[in-house]
């Protein structure tokens, strides 16, 4: 079960004026599954992306990348059940020939359809079976699918992912709304496995590419489950352009920071949500690093943390074994880290100062705060002001059972 996370209420999902969405059963992968998803775009929306950094990226981002580059959006595409990475040219081609299906259906230009797919790696997309569905997730689209969808790109989530926000733009009421899915192969660069946010705010192109980098730096860039960098991580970010509002071309109004920060909070919402729904997980953790000189020192060190095996299974177990805490702050990259300025927290429980244990640490606290489902790591570094954040969560046998019988 996912820790402490609500699922999502239909009718609380608002609508993005400009965006409808269509769900269907195609047999991707499996029979009697949600598996296909169309998102139909209004003429004049401004659109950005980020994907992943891994270098052996999927066919289906290969595509949207080069379309974003040529053209403005107008549809996008999502499978489930087949992640069309490792597949070479004949997967390159596959995703093409998905994106001519859709476009010749809609009767706009395939560089116009983005399509995402996420799955099992190395097998062929079985493209004919989601040209089939079109028809059927094109007649199913409707302004308020949010949930369906949500629940359409799941793979091994327990639980649909989707949450919504307001603000007020130069006395306009803006919608955003978002759903995200993902719940192992994730670490930063970036880790939604697959993540979309619309809004009807006015959202010159110009700034879409750095507003989706910067959502994506604030939120997805800050979570890990296992340390697995996937093939297929993608995040969109749609503005609809329907609000009303003079366009947004920078950040430095009060009325631009309403909006961006109603964007940044379903961003870290739908993050969040994918570590507290991590396969297997049972503990929901916040690293907070501070006292660094920078926040990429800051980074190495949450992330060395986040991402031990040792770290994670301790947690699980609700074992104060904490000095792999401070063995990880250690090995992160600090060539001058001085050890006797380090400090280490859990929760309220001072558990290391000076780089050593607190004289008032009892086991007892510590295994207290550890066998919480919400627990902050905290660590100061002693060289400076700087301070990042990431989100995680433990490692359990479930995650073993999940991965080993993911094909099956």
């Amino acid at each position: 079960m996912p820790v402490n996370l609500p699922l999502p209420v239909a009718t609380e999902l608002l609508r993005v004026p400009g965006v409808s969405i269509g769900v269907t059963e195609a047999g991707v992968r499996k029979a009697g599954r949600k598996d296909l998803t169309v998102m139909l775009l209004d003429e004049g929306c401004s659109v950005g992306g980020v994907f992943t950094s891994n270098r052996f990226c999927a066919a289906p981002v290969q595509v949207c990348r080069e379309h974003l580059a040529v053209s403005v959006p107008r549809a996008v595409l999502i499978n489930t059940g087949n992640a069309n990475a490792g597949t070479g040219a004949d997967g390159l081609e596959r995703a093409k020939q998905s994106c001519v299906a859709l476009a010749s259906r809609l009767g706009i230009q395939a560089e116009q359809v983005l399509p995402f797919s996420t799955g099992v790696i190395m097998e062929p997309l079985p493209v004919e079976r989601v040209v089939a569905g079109l028809d059927a997730a094109i007649s199913d689209a409707r302004p308020d699918h949010w949930f369906k969808a949500a629940q359409g790109i799941m793979t091994t989530d327990t639980q649909p992912k989707a949450f919504s926000a307001t603000a007020m733009v130069d006395g306009h009421r803006v919608t955003v709304t978002g759903i995200s899915k993902g719940a192992g192969m994730i670490r930063p660069n970036m880790a939604t496995m697959l993540g979309f946010i619309a809004t009807d705010a006015c959202i010159d192109q110009s700034a879409m590419a750095a507003l989706a980098r910067e959502i994506a730096e604030a939120s997805f860039n800050r979570v890990t489950v296992d340390g697995d960098t996937s093939t297929n991580d993608s995040l969109l970010v749609i503005a609809t352009n329907k609000a009303g509002h003079s366009p947004i071309s920078h950040w430095n109004t009060p009325s631009a920071g309403a909006l961006k920060a109603a964007l940044f909070e379903v961003a870290r919402k739908l993050a969040q949500a994918i570590v507290r729904d991590g396969e297997g997980a049972t503990k929901f953790i916040t690293v907070q690093v501070e006292g660094g000189r920078t926040e990429h020192e800051c980074r190495l060190v949450a992330y060395a943390i986040a991402h031990s095996p040792l770290v994670k299974t301790a947690f699980f177990a609700s074992d104060p074994n904490l000095g792999r805490i401070l063995a990880a702050v250690g090995y992160a990259g600090i060539d001058d880290l001085d050890q006797g300025l380090i400090e280490l927290y859990l929760d309220d429980v001072h558990v290391a100062t000076r780089g050593g244990r607190h004289l008032s640490y009892l086991e007892e606290d510590g295994q207290r705060v550890m066998r919480q489902s919400e627990i902050t790591v905290r660590v100061g570094l002693g060289r400076g002001d700087a301070v990042q954040t990431v989100w995680t969560c433990d490692l359990s046998h479930e995650y073993v059972t999940i991965n080993a019988d993911y094909r099956s």
